[in-house]
């Protein structure tokens, strides 16, 4: 399986992650990447930049080392209502916004309080993709938050990373769940390596082989093709793409 996109990778402005912007480049460019995301986190995360930094991510250039660059966030959900640590005058200018729940931001809720944030979440126009719903910190009902993810056009992540972290041990179990219902239901995915040192960019051998063992049609994944994921962004309306989406 050829998966040529990575949007989730963390610089040294997350404040726990090793690599500049022009590494992960470097590195996305060195494996064959065509596109890649850095998408840091938001500011309600422990030694993270301030809200400022996503408005200066205009900065960066389109392409670094022949590899397409998305700005973007992993924003920070903050309570039940699906509130984000980021404000809307600054996600409206980025490419990609992912959300997630961390417990370093909010102590979990029960199975029916986390569903809850993670649907509310779904319900701002801006969010793109739940990040590591298999997350077993964060219990949820996973055939609600995947039928929420259908119904707002919102990609469910398969996070390589969860695999490995230790501060998400026993995800397993849960994204295979996750990765049968989003197939059952039609739902698309996409793969994050969820890098915080730039080797790790671009590494999905575990989410390869949850995809191959459910069996998962091609048209779902969301890595396989930029054009596809472009064409993804255009429909949620990004800025950036608002030029092709009015001439398609």
């Amino acid at each position: 399986m050829d998966l040529v996109i990575d949007v989730h990778n963390h610089t040294i402005v997350s404040g726990h992650a090793y690599s500049t912007v022009q590494e992960i480049a470097a590195e996305a460019s060195r494996k064959g990447l065509k596109m890649i995301g850095i998408t840091d986190h938001g500011p309600a995360m422990p030694g993270a930049f301030s809200s400022s930094f996503i408005g200066n991510l205009s900065i960066l250039p389109d392409f670094i080392y022949g590899v397409e660059v998305l700005r973007g966030v992993e924003a920070n959900i903050l309570d039940q209502s699906g509130k984000l640590d980021v404000p809307e005058r600054r996600l409206k200018r980025l490419d990609v916004i992912i959300a997630g729940l961390h417990d370093a931001c909010v102590r979990p809720w029960d199975t029916k309080g986390n569903t809850l944030a993670l649907i509310n979440a779904m319900e701002n126009k801006y969010v793109d993709i739940i990040a590591h719903p298999g997350n077993p910190a964060f219990q949820i009902d996973k055939e609600a938050v995947v039928l929420k993810a259908r119904e707002t056009n919102t990609l469910i992540e398969i996070n390589n990373g969860s695999f490995y972290s230790k501060s998400r041990f026993g995800s397993k179990d849960n994204c295979y769940e996750i990765a049968r219902l989003c197939k059952k239901h039609e739902v698309s995915i996409i793969v994050g390596s969820d890098s915080h040192f730039s080797f790790e960019v671009g590494r999905f051998d575990k989410a390869i082989k949850l995809l191959e063992d459910v069996q998962m049609p091609e048209e779902l994944i969301m890595n396989t093709s930029v054009d596809k994921l472009k064409k993804y962004l255009i429909k949620k309306g990004k800025e950036r793409y608002g030029k092709q989406a009015n001439t398609d």
